[in-house]
């Protein structure tokens, strides 16, 4: 089996997904515990409704405690890449593991990506395109960013040289 890629993430990358999933976890929470809490309190004679919003607000307080708290140092730990002169390899995944080998050769395109989360933290986004897909490799540090992504560029144009 091949080495695990070198290269880790900026760590605050690991506040960027706290935040990104306690906004989801939030709205998603809102939008089941309402109704049935708006229920309980127009029809008290309802008390399976309370009983249900109930069950919603633990579950919520659990998977909160779980996405914000226990998750993101493990998938810090988990996301890897690295940028070689023939191929760019991330590695990723908790429970699922993934690896993505991807030959300059194949590389359509390269971008950064910035949304106002990672804006406010000083983070980036690279996006290698294929024919087959995007590659995300989130949370590097702007400057850092701006210099994988050209030097990917650089090495996929070099890649189509060649043949």
């Amino acid at each position: 089996m091949r080495e695990m890629p070198a290269n880790q993430l900026n760590p605050r990358i690991k506040s960027v997904w706290r935040i990104n999933d306690a906004i989801w976890i939030v709205v998603s929470f809102l939008c089941c515990f309402l109704p049935f809490a708006i229920i309980a309190v127009v029809a008290p004679e309802e008390a399976w409704a309370g009983v249900v919003a109930l069950i919603v607000a633990i579950l919520f307080a659990a998977l909160l405690v779980l996405c914000v708290v226990v998750l993101p140092p493990i998938r810090y730990a988990r996301w890897r890449y690295e940028l070689t002169p023939d191929y760019l390899d991330i590695a990723r995944g908790i429970f699922w593991r993934k690896r993505f080998v991807i030959p300059f050769i194949r590389v359509q395109n390269t971008d950064t990506r910035q949304g106002p989360i990672l804006r406010a933290f000083g983070l980036s986004s690279v996006t290698v395109a294929t024919a087959a897909g995007e590659h995300e490799i989130p949370g590097l540090g702007i400057e850092e960013a701006d210099v994988l992504r050209d030097r990917a560029a650089e090495l996929a144009r070099l890649a189509r040289e060649d043949v």
